[in-house]
């Protein structure tokens, strides 16, 4: 890297890095690199396309100084049918220049003379390994691009791989959660089935066993019946152990009624008081009323074991593409996910569906929780 690029160009890779360091999405990161392509390297044009699997290229970001060129289309098409700065470095993986379009066949080359190009300069943007795009620039100026100008473009098409490489992490990282909560779920759910269908129905089999079998008995034997009577409050105990463990497994009102009658079912075994507004008047995605379901059931538990609160405010309503939870708490404050609280769990399980869990806990100021997840229309 040249001293005058060091110098001339390094706030300008700051400021992008920066961007790829926050995470910020790909296609503004995309834009502010065509900006300063063009800035940086004093040309009239920049621009940044993807190669699709039919062995063409796609434009992604365009960058033209005002008055100078005509202005390149966002979601242009290039065929690579004669020569190009993106056709060239598609066939060799290498940085790329052309010193005249007008001098050079095919439509792609018209174009871009048509455009007020004369010649151009690119790098390849190479993501883990595999050839991703190309960052290219074009001058209206009668002489040719310097030498050193596809090295310089280098610089910003490393900087756009790291952000689509972390954009893909991120990406498969939710997607593993999701794969992660939907067995969990499935999992849940079939234990809640194997327990009701099981367990339960035999316990309660059982009882009316011994319920006839008490009935039976002749008279004189109360030592007996006594036991037999003390056996079926056994069994009717154990068996309302197991429906606990069922409905917090995968609540049945869940998948029977939907959210709002889950919720409210929720609010009326609080062991604090619970004050609801639901706005929800339909059924949402399965994995969408689960994760809220669960927020609240956790929230609550937290209010009652942790915070010491009096009362619990849980608001919830839908839109076309977003359920939106709030839960607030009048107790301690001090929450902390990575306490052990389960809250941890809880954002894994949102994130998963690309959604957001935000908490505020200031010592005591209570607990407030919100939360959005979006969803597809159900």
């Amino acid at each position: 890297m040249s001293s005058v690029w060091s110098s001339t160009s390094r706030p300008a890779l700051r400021r992008i890095a920066t961007l790829v360091a926050r995470a910020v999405m790909p296609s503004a990161v995309f834009t502010a690199v065509a900006q300063e392509l063009a800035r940086c390297l004093g040309v009239n044009h920049s621009a940044l396309v993807r190669y699709e699997a039919d062995g063409a290229a796609i434009v992604l970001a365009s960058h033209d100084e005002p008055g100078s060129v005509k202005k390149m289309s966002v979601g242009r098409r290039f065929s690579f049918q004669g020569e190009s700065v993106a056709a060239m470095i598609f066939r060799t993986s290498r940085a790329a220049r052309i010193h005249r379009h007008d001098e050079t066949a095919g439509p792609d080359a018209k174009y871009l003379t048509e455009l007020g190009l004369h010649s151009g300069a690119g790098s390849p943007i190479v993501v883990s390994g595999r050839l991703w795009g190309a960052a290219v620039v074009g001058s209206s100026r009668p002489e040719p691009l310097s030498p050193d100008t596809a090295a310089r473009v280098g610089d910003f098409a490393d900087l756009v791989a790291t952000a689509i490489a972390n954009a893909d992490a991120r990406t498969e990282l939710t997607a593993s959660r999701a794969r992660i909560v939907a067995a969990d779920d499935a999992a849940r759910r079939r234990f809640e089935r194997d327990l009701h269908d099981g367990a339960q129905q035999r316990l309660v089999s059982l009882g009316l066993e011994v319920r006839t079998a008490e009935a039976l008995l002749p008279p004189g034997l109360n030592a007996l019946r006594e036991q037999l009577s003390h056996i079926v409050m056994g069994l009717t105990g154990v068996s309302d152990d197991l429906r606990e463990i069922s409905r917090g497994l995968h609540p049945a009102i869940l998948s029977r009624g939907g959210l709002g009658p889950a919720l409210n079912t929720l609010g009326r075994r609080s062991a604090v008081p619970v004050e609801l507004n639901i706005a929800i008047d339909r059924r949402l995605p399965e994995s969408v009323e689960v994760a809220a379901y669960y927020v609240v059931a956790e929230a609550l538990t937290n209010a009652a074991k942790h915070a010491h609160a009096s009362k619990v405010n849980v608001s919830a309503e839908a839109d076309d593409a977003h359920l939106r939870l709030s839960i607030r708490d009048d107790g301690i404050g001090g929450a902390d996910s990575h306490k052990g609280s389960g809250l941890i769990g809880l954002i894994d399980r949102v994130e998963a569906l690309g959604g957001q869990l935000r908490i505020s806990s200031l010592v005591g100021s209570g607990t407030s929780l919100l939360v959005v997840v979006p969803f597809e229309g159900s």
